[in-house]
Formats: C-alpha cells, structure tokens, sequence
C-alpha cells in the first residue's frame, strides 16, 4: 500500500477475517472528495482509449489472463476476507475470467450496436436515417459484499461497461478491500500492458466516497448490487442530480417458491433436499435464495424432509460481524411473531467464532405479516402453508418484485393449471424456474438476472451478454454523408459489423 497526499488525515481501510472477525493490516485509506474526483476526471480522460472496438476486446482478454495467471493469489486474498473457501472461490475466478472473456467476443461481433438502416425513400417522405448505440461515459459501479469476484471490481459491471466503451470507478466493498485492490492493480496492469491509460479503471474506499462518486457531474451511469436501503437512498441520489442519470441496482430478493399439492405428495424427499441446498449454498448469501416457500398445508413430510437436510448442512461464518448480527436478530424477530413456528433453530454455530447454523420457520399462510415478507439474508427460510388456491393467490398477491420465482409441479402438471401459475408469477420475477432452483445464475445471453422493483431499479440485467444496454445510448445519424458516418454505419460495412436494413 502506497500513501498518497492528504491521507493522513483520512481513515485507514483495513481488512478483515470473517472467520474470527479480527482486524487486519491497513490496505488503503477512505477516499475524500478530491480522490473522487481526482478519479472520475482520470476515467473521463481516458475514455478516448476504448473508442476502437478491437482495443477493448484485448482490453477484457487481457485482464482476464492476468486474474486467470494471479488466481492463486486472489483466490488466497479473497478467502481470506470473505471465509467463502477455495473451492468456491476458484470456481468464482473461473466465472469472472469467463465473463471478462465473453464480453470480448461481443465486442468483436458488434451485434449489440443494434445498427439499423433505413436509406432514402421520397415515395414515403423518409431521409437517409442510420442508427447505432453509442457509450453512455464514466460508468460508477459498486461492488457486492457476497462475490468478491464476479460482482465487484472485475466483475460484470465493470466488464460490460468497458466491453461498451466506458470507463469505470468502483467503489470497494469494505468486506474486500484487499481483494480489491490486488484485482484492480491487475486489470490497470493488463490496460498499461496494452498501451491503454490505467485509469480506464479507477477504485475507491469508503461509505462517503458512495454518494460523492454518485453525484459527480461526469459520473454517465451507475451499477449497484447490494441492499435495499443502501441501494435506493444512492437512486435516489443519482435521480435528484441537476442531470439525473441511469442507475441500475439490484436491491434484494425473497424469490419464492411454490409447490403444489401434488408435487409435495410425489416427491418430497427430492423438493425437501433441494430446497434445503439451495437456501443453505453459500451460508445462505445469495441473491437468489429462496426465502419464502409456499407450500400445501398438511404436507408434513416435505416438511420433515427439509428440516433433516438442513441441520445436515455445512456451517460458517456470514461475510462480516454486522451481517452476522443482522441475521441472527432477524432470524430472532421473525420467530417471534405471533403464528410463526420454528422447525429448525437458526444461531450460533461452534465451527467457527463467527459461524451460524441454518434455520426453518413456518406460518400459515392466514397469518402471514407483512414484516416477514422482508428478506432475511443468511441461511433461513419461511414455509408458507396454504391450504387451498384462494389463499396461495393471496400469498402472491402480498409479493412485490423478484429476481426470481419458482414451482415445483408433479410429473402430469403441464396442462393449463400450470401455464396459469406460471402466468401468475410472472409479473413478480425476472426469471422463472420450474422443477429446480435458483441459486446458480448462469453467464448466458439468454439469461435475465433483475426483476421488479425491488429487485432491481431498472428493466435490465446484470448477468448475460445484454448487460451491455445499460452502457449505451442509441444516436441516429440523419442525411450525414458516407465520410462524416462511423465506419459502422457505412453501406459497405467495412467492420463486418450486423446491420439490419430498410
């Protein structure tokens, strides 16, 4: 760690060890206004850099081979201020190294230019019009707590924004900080390696480098993964702006889960472990978990199933004390309240100084409260019981906005009782799972991962090929002659780019 000028007088950031919650070393200092605009101003200068579409392509290929040729070193970095394990944490490098990959390759078809041209027609009173997507700017992305990877500094914020054309700023999740910075170092280096200036990608420590990154002027869009408290107070920053901007923040999820009559009946064991590795994976700190289980009433053994298989699930310790704390006070105050039985205790766990068990919970769906359809981050989940289709329609009636939604149907269940239940959930989610779960959000471009508010602030994904939109603007180019049009636009199509025509 190097100090700069005036760091003296601003707070050390240190890492830490979730696993006995015990300080580390001191890897940087909060980041002031001057370094947030110091950063912000170095991202827009550099912004001219990532005009040539093969620059950025090499550009993500060539971050992606430096994390891939450090991973023993960030996966050790990672582990140690996230306790997530080595196992997960590798598979987490793979992920982002494939992201990074992937988004070159869009870079290079230049499909998501959506070129469209519409040449000259008197007969129709039409110019000459040609369209194409063009980068928004300096893209701010905040980093997640729960992948130190895949959602944070070279993650796929930051590789669809430069797959786009745009530089970025990341806030640094404290839980990471030393994580962080050894990724940052690596993309700047594979950008210097290049002949690119480092700061197409520029960091920031902090809680009030947030807000300060947020309201800069040349600040074009922002990225968010985390809370809904955190999330929609920053929106609603970047929506009060003398120029407001686009922000795109996924905020939290209950994704829930329902099973029908016959498919508890069928097969119970099956629903039973699965449900209890989807919302256990992880120590419960997915996105994606499901949280809220809506099942028929009577269906004990389901029921019975799920709890055998959670209280064989591994134990560990959630990201940091807070978030510790938070989940053991929500788990505390959500079995207190009135109806609410506990099938399986969630709390401490002798693991490991900071570890937790899992735990079930169950309430009619009669007595469902509105305090309980809050998301409990951590390994808990809500059986929901219903007892016939009027009350499992109430149930989601009371539901707001998702990342996903899930039905566990029986073998025969394909006829239009289900196409109605899946038409029923539709309007909660952003993805529908059917017979599976939904921890596990593949990088495919056929994948959406957002969801109604609160899931998310925007109609956008995060995750897949088209989390590049959320980077461009399209521009239309009326009656401009062939030498003033970028090459794209051209009738030859030198760049070989797609175009749709007339």
């Amino acid at each position: 760690m190097q100090s700069e000028p005036g760091s003296e007088s601003r707070r050390p950031v240190h890492s830490s060890d979730p696993r006995t919650g015990e300080p580390g070393v001191q890897v940087a200092v909060e980041s002031g206004p001057e370094q947030v605009d110091r950063a912000v101003r170095a991202a827009a200068a550099a912004a001219p850099a990532l005009a040539d579409r093969a620059v950025r392509a090499a550009l993500l290929r060539a971050a992606a081979d430096r994390l891939a040729a450090a991973a023993e070193e960030v996966i050790a970095a990672a582990d140690a201020e996230t306790a997530l394990g080595v196992p997960r944490l590798t598979g987490e490098l793979a992920r982002t190294t494939y992201q990074l990959r992937s988004f070159a390759e869009q870079v290079e078809q230049g499909a998501f230019l959506d070129v469209a041209i519409d040449r000259a027609d008197p007969a129709l009173g039409r110019p000459d019009l040609r369209r194409m997507k063009v980068p928004l700017g300096v893209v701010a992305v905040f980093a997640a707590s729960n992948f130190p990877l895949a959602f944070s500094v070279p993650g796929g914020d930051t590789a669809s924004a430069l797959a786009a054309g745009c530089p970025v700023v990341v806030k640094a999740h404290p839980d990471h900080p030393a994580t962080s910075e050894l990724c940052a170092r690596l993309v700047r280096e594979a950008a210097a390696g290049l002949g690119l200036p480092e700061d197409v990608l520029g960091l920031l420590h902090g809680f009030d480098a947030g807000p300060e990154l947020v309201r800069h002027p040349l600040v074009a869009a922002v990225g968010f993964t985390g809370s809904v408290r955190g999330g929609r107070a920053l929106h609603d920053i970047a929506a009060a702006r003398p120029r407001p901007i686009p922000f795109h923040g996924e905020l939290g999820s209950l994704n829930p889960v329902v099973v029908t009559e016959r498919a508890a009946a069928e097969r119970a064991a099956e629903i039973g472990a699965g449900l209890a590795g989807s919302f256990t994976l992880g120590s419960g700190q997915f996105c994606v978990k499901p949280g809220l289980v809506l099942i028929p009433a009577g269906a004990g053994e389901l029921e019975q199933e799920v709890v055998t298989a959670a209280a064989k699930a591994a134990t560990g310790p959630l990201l940091d004390p807070r978030m510790r704390a938070a989940f053991l006070a929500g788990v505390q105050d959500r079995a207190a309240r009135p109806g609410v039985q506990t099938l399986l205790a969630a709390g401490p766990a002798d693991t490991a100084p900071l570890a937790v068990t899992p735990g079930v919970l169950a309430v009619a769906a009669a007595e469902l409260s509105e305090e309980l359809l809050e998301e409990c981050f951590g390994p808990v989940t809500l059986l929901v019981r219903y007892r016939d289709a009027d009350e499992l329609d109430g149930v989601l009636g009371q539901l707001s906005g998702n990342l996903t939604a899930t039905v566990h149907l029986a073998e025969d269940e394909r006829g239009p009782e289900a196409v109605a239940l899946l038409g029923r959930l539709l309007p909660l989610a952003g993805r529908l799972v059917v017979d599976g779960w939904p921890t596990g959000v593949a990088v495919a471009p056929a994948m959406h991962h957002g969801g109604p508010y609160p899931a998310s602030t925007s109609t956008s994904t995060s995750v897949g090929a088209t989390a590049i939109e959320r980077w461009l603007r399209p521009v239309s180019y009326q009656n401009t002659p062939p030498e003033l049009l970028p090459a794209e636009l051209h009738d030859t199509n030198p760049l070989g780019v797609p175009q749709r025509i007339n």
